[in-house]
């Protein structure tokens, strides 16, 4: 009887330290996948703004049909690098037709180590509008 109980204290003391080994090989996995999941937000992020400037870049140009006047717009209500931003307008300027405003913008990745993995990421969004 005595001896079972030596032979599983010892298989319990043999076993100390097995936690923190396994600790070590995960938390490295688990990181880069919780860095992966903030990535994807900041980019969801970023997409959302896109669609934003590009409906203001859109009403912009329905009132003053000038590819600066949507411009200044899109980059006027958020708070996107206007270096990464393009806009472009298409339709008819004439009163009355349909102009459409096309946002692009290049996301940054900017978190270490997924930034090598994923690269910059192209968002676009397009908006038509009435030419008031």
């Amino acid at each position: 009887m005595r001896r079972g109980r030596t032979s599983r204290v010892r298989r319990h003391v043999d076993e100390r330290g097995q936690a923190t080994v396994e600790l070590a090989l995960v938390l490295p996995v688990v990181v880069l996948v919780a860095m992966i999941v903030v990535q994807a937000g900041l980019v969801a992020t970023d997409s959302l703004l896109v669609h934003h400037a590009a409906r203001e870049a859109a009403r912009a140009a329905a009132v003053e049909p000038t590819p600066a006047a949507a411009r200044a717009a899109a980059i006027g209500s958020t708070r996107l690098d206007p270096g990464r931003l393009t806009v472009v307008l298409s339709g008819s300027t004439a009163e009355g037709e349909i102009v459409r405003a096309t946002v692009r913008y290049r996301s940054p990745t900017a978190l270490p180590l997924v930034g090598r993995f994923v690269g910059d990421v192209d968002l676009s969004a397009t908006v038509a509008i009435l030419v008031e």
